[in-house]
């Protein structure tokens, strides 16, 4: 592909160019983005939205010296091309590829790594006052989209910054969206600014009146100050920024090139904390996406003509299973309601928020408050079901222990994308649930096998069990293997798919489906069928089963799709250790590292967590005694 993209090869390279190219390099850079992450997959909506801002800021700003922290980093796509990644586009979110997310490994461009969101302000702060403190004078600028303003983290940051009068840059991205719409008080309040220019224009005016009238006395001045504020908040327009202390410039049309370089090149130099409110539209030049936003903030790849998607499975996938029993549940029980952190399309919760809307509800992202304010509802007899990313409920970790466990209140925790999930990498992998639940008192943890057994623990979590529940199931299609295993979920109680000798495997939840297929290998080379347990319950463990297998298997295998450390397997190994039993136990599970991008099926196999690598692992460890 040739033209002024060919010609930036490196950070930097964009500051050569003439001022009147950026408006055609800007098409090229939208068509180049679409010709590969329709290929590859990814977040583009929010990269179409972006790429004027983009290249405005490494216009202006000289990266690496100045440094941009992107919000969740989802969006940086345009400025991985920017600084020199081009060539490695093809890789994107592939195994051992370019990342999807900022990476100071990848590039010195990329001043702090994410995959969350509501974070920049905090980085970028911290990054900033590292920077007066070592005498630099460096910009350094945070770029948050108006979704990731709903969290928590974000006012603590703001709150913390405008008390240091130093060159700091919040530029906040609105478009209205993050990945559902937008919803709460800080929303409501960006629309305010999107549709007044009532302060800006008195704001000014007051300026003009007290620049003219330079002999007033320090009271009168002080009382016109005070007037200045009261109408400041009575009309609400940038008030909630500039009384946290920062200057508040916009809202800006964030696609006008022309505009952006001009007031990127007015605050390049301020000294004082500056928010920049830019307009943009999410899906800006790709008309599918300008349409549908959310649909392609995330996407497989796709027909670039069309819009349309690649491939779609003949099976619900795991969230789609959950909303539809949830409806279900609903509309059998009026005290279940439903929560989300605005994932309410990607857990599935869509039908039950069509269904009932006045029990659900989408607390924005902000997993902490989300998990409180379930905590509330449960205290006074509601039934709330927390639909949540695996990855995401670790930002609630104490309130989970605090606020639920603790008072041991009825909250459903249904945790989606368990496990690896697949090409958002380290960020976004789910392995670490099962180790930073199943050790909190009072918490029960469930993982399903298949379909099925989801509807039966979601009904069983709601109706039957007390306390607090988690129930942990992966991406992807849900399994139907093993239809014909439907034993009653009881408590604590696992689930015996097959009996054998010398060997028993026990897996947590979907992982049952590779462990069959390897049981199925060892038994052809000779072996006594293994036992495969389906374990239902990771926490609390089936104690009695445990110590039933011990009568005719002297070699346990616990197979997990979570990290190693702290996960069901150690559980497993704690529990035979504690009781003095005399009893080898191997666990399978990943390695305590943060697990790298690839596709599932690529990351299962890498770590010999497929069919194929838990029968080596398994054959390994038994030596040839046991072969034919």
């Amino acid at each position: 592909m040739g033209g002024l993209l060919d010609r930036i090869q490196a950070t930097g390279d964009i500051k050569k160019m003439k001022e009147e190219e950026l408006e055609p390099l800007c098409k090229e850079m939208r068509r180049f983005l679409l010709q590969n992450v329709c290929k590859t997959g990814g977040h583009l909506a929010s990269n179409l939205g972006v790429v004027e801002l983009t290249v405005a800021l490494e216009y202006i700003f000289n990266l690496p010296e100045d440094k941009i922290v992107w919000d969740v980093g989802h969006q940086a796509y345009i400025h991985k091309i920017l600084t020199g990644r081009k060539k490695d586009f093809s890789t994107l979110r592939q195994l051992d590829g370019l990342s999807g997310f900022p990476k100071p490994k990848e590039s010195d461009a990329d001043a702090f790594a994410a995959g969350h969101s509501s974070t920049s302000i905090s980085a970028a702060l911290g990054i900033a006052k590292a920077r007066d403190l070592q005498g630099k004078n460096n910009n350094v600028i945070a770029v948050i989209g108006d979704g990731s303003m709903t969290g928590g983290l974000a006012y603590e940051a703001l709150n913390n910054a405008g008390r240091d009068k130093t060159n700091f840059i919040v530029i906040l991205n609105d478009n209205q969206m993050s990945i559902d719409n937008n919803v709460g008080a800080i929303s409501k309040h960006l629309n305010s600014l999107r549709t007044s220019n009532r302060y800006r224009t008195l704001k000014e005016n007051f300026k003009q009146f007290r620049d003219q009238v330079p002999v007033l006395g320090k009271a009168t001045y002080l009382v016109l100050e005070k007037v200045r504020d009261s109408a400041k908040l009575l009309f609400l327009e940038g008030a909630v920024f500039e009384e946290f202390g920062f200057k508040y410039i916009g809202p800006v049309d964030g696609h006008n090139l022309e505009e952006m370089l001009e007031i990127f090149r007015n605050v390049k130099d301020a000294q004082e904390p500056i928010l920049i409110h830019v307009k943009t539209t999410k899906g800006k030049g790709y008309l599918p996406a300008e349409n549908n936003p959310g649909p392609f903030h995330g996407v497989g790849p796709f027909d670039m003509k069309t819009g349309n998607g690649l491939s779609k499975s003949e099976h619900p996938s795991w969230s789609a299973v959950f909303g539809k029993k949830m409806v279900e549940l609903g509309e059998k029980n009026p005290k279940i309601v439903g929560i989300t952190a605005a994932m309410c399309s990607g857990t599935g919760f869509e039908a039950f928020q069509a269904a009932f809307p006045d029990r659900f509800f989408d607390v924005a992202i902000a997993e902490q408050h989300g998990t409180t304010f379930a905590a509330g509802l449960a205290s006074q007899g509601i039934i709330p079901v927390f639909a949540v990313y695996s990855s995401f409920l670790q930002r609630a970790y104490d309130q989970v222990i605090h606020d639920v466990c603790m008072e041991n209140l009825h909250v459903v925790f249904a945790i989606d994308r368990a496990g690896i999930v697949g090409a958002d990498g380290e960020t976004h992998q789910g392995v670490f649930d099962l180790s930073y639940l199943t050790h909190i008192p009072n918490m029960t943890v469930l993982s399903p096998k298949n379909a099925w057994e989801l509807e039966e623990m979601l009904e069983y979590a709601v109706n039957v069990c007390e306390g607090p529940v988690a129930i942990r199931y992966p991406r992807g299609t849900a399994e139907i293997d093993f239809a014909e295993h439907k034993q009653p979920i009881c408590y604590g109680k696992a689930e015996v798919i097959q009996k054998g000798k010398g060997i028993a495997i026990l897996a947590e939840g979907h992982m049952l489906q590779a462990v069959k297929q390897a049981a199925e290998r060892l038994t052809q080379d000779g072996l006594d069928a293994p036992a495969l347990v389906n374990m239902r319950f990771i926490s609390p463990l089936d104690e009695e089963l445990l110590l039933e297998i011990t009568k005719d298997c002297n070699e346990i295998f616990t197979v997990e799709d979570n990290l190693r450390k702290g996960g069901f397997g150690s559980k497993v190994l704690e529990f035979y250790s504690d009781g003095g039993y005399r009893i080898s136990v191997t666990n399978l599970a990943f390695p305590d590292k943060f697990i790298e991008q690839g596709s599932q099926s690529q990351l299962f196999a890498r770590y010999g967590l497929d069919a194929e690598g838990i029968y080596r692992k398994i054959k390994g460890k038994i030596g040839e005694s046991y072969g034919r």
